[in-house]
């Protein structure tokens, strides 16, 4: 092995096996009746990976997520747990991050090594390619077997565990810039942007500074009551358009802007970052307005992505319809497969699409596989990915 001196790096980095290798070995230590179980560990951790290709927030060699590993006495405690998580993540997705989310189940090829199935939230972004945003894996025994974790049943028979693990990192943070955002900056959803509302006073002297000022603070107070986190901007280092884009390109909902006309008048400019729309509003009115106003840029960003989402799922039936809406649409493809392995990996090698999932509910039905014309018994989920 030839080793460079120059190539040593000034803070060590250890690549780790996966965190199931490390918890099933402290699984053995803890696990000896069904008095133990179940165990829910929930985890947040830095992982090091090695990435050929590295891609800001998607795929990066080192990256934070939050794992959770557990351990059952029956199969149908280990699913109902992985079941659970996955629409756990689904609604965060939704809820918060305003990004509509597919639910499914991967294909048998991939599934999570190791795992009888992998249950995942599959998301669209504005460039028409599918991102996973988040997996939950059922185990089953697999894991117990290879770690030899048993525990003594309420009969005294030695049994094998059932197992889950589930995960999501910091590549949501991925998904939300490009789910919502665009040339100008961030555009965020009132539930995860650190400040909601940001004020900008328009001012020529100290004396309307402090004027507008003593009106602001009332309107803080009020807002801070509401749980709603506002900042007021009166830096007078920058000027009030230097301001405008920087809240701008950082994404905050709501912005307001007051000058001295507008402190005579008893009215302020709000502007929104979703659609950038602006309109002068009475004053006294704004702590009532503005928690409304947040909701609807909060439902405006989810029901826009999943519009996009929904124009974006294109059901064809030939494999030249296939290729033509990966290469000229993008988005989810609704085909037929017949199945097999096969048909799966020589379809990612003509078009770099893969099955992003079988969708939770998939409705039966007979058709013919988009690529091989063999028998199907339903559509899946096609896509190019990140």
């Amino acid at each position: 092995m030839i080793v460079d001196p120059d190539a040593k790096l000034e803070e060590e980095l250890i690549v780790r096996p996966t965190s199931e290798t490390i918890i099933w070995n402290s699984y053995k230590n803890w696990i000896q009746s069904y008095r133990d179980l179940p165990i829910l560990i929930n985890q947040w951790a830095n992982v090091v990976r090695w990435e050929m290709r590295t891609r800001l927030f998607l795929r990066t060699a080192e990256f934070l997520w939050q794992e959770g590993h557990t351990a059952h006495a029956t199969r149908q405690e280990a699913i109902a747990e992985a079941e659970q998580m996955l629409h756990v993540y689904a609604d965060f997705a939704e809820k918060y991050m305003a990004m509509p989310v597919i639910r499914g189940v991967k294909s048998p090829s991939e599934r999570f090594a190791g795992a009888e199935e992998t249950y995942c939230i599959e998301a669209l972004m504005q460039d028409g390619k599918a991102l996973q945003a988040g997996t939950s894996h059922f185990l089953g025994q697999n894991f117990a077997k290879a770690f030899d974790v048993k525990f003594s049943d309420k009969e005294g028979k030695l049994n094998y565990v059932w197992a889950t693990s589930w995960g999501v990192s910091t590549r949501l943070i991925g998904a939300l810039i490009m789910t919502h955002s665009d040339d100008e900056g961030l555009v965020l959803p009132p539930e995860l942007a650190p400040i909601q509302v940001v004020i900008v006073p328009i001012y020529k002297n100290e004396e309307q500074l402090a004027a507008i000022s003593a009106k602001v603070q009332t309107l803080l107070t009020d807002l801070k009551n509401k749980g709603i986190t506002a900042k007021y901007d009166d830096d007078d280092n920058k000027r009030p358009g230097w301001k405008f884009a920087e809240y701008e390109a950082k994404g905050v909902p709501v912005r307001i802007a007051i000058g001295p006309r507008d402190l005579e008048a008893n009215k302020a400019e709000v502007a929104r970052r979703d659609n950038k729309t602006k309109e002068v509003l009475n004053w006294d009115d704004l702590s009532k307005t503005l928690p409304t106003l947040l909701d609807d840029i909060q439902q405006n960003l989810y029901d826009r992505a999943l519009q996009y989402r929904s124009e974006h799922i294109t059901e064809v039936n030939d494999f030249h319809s296939f290729k033509d809406v990966l290469d000229n649409k993008g988005g989810f493809v609704c085909a037929h497969w017949d199945g097999t392995e096969e048909t799966e990996e020589k379809i990612k090698e003509l078009t770099k699409a893969t099955i992003r999932c079988i969708p939770l509910g998939q409705v039966f039905e007979e058709g013919k596989c988009v690529y091989s014309g063999k028998p199907s018994q339903g559509r899946v989920l096609f896509a190019r990915a990140y």
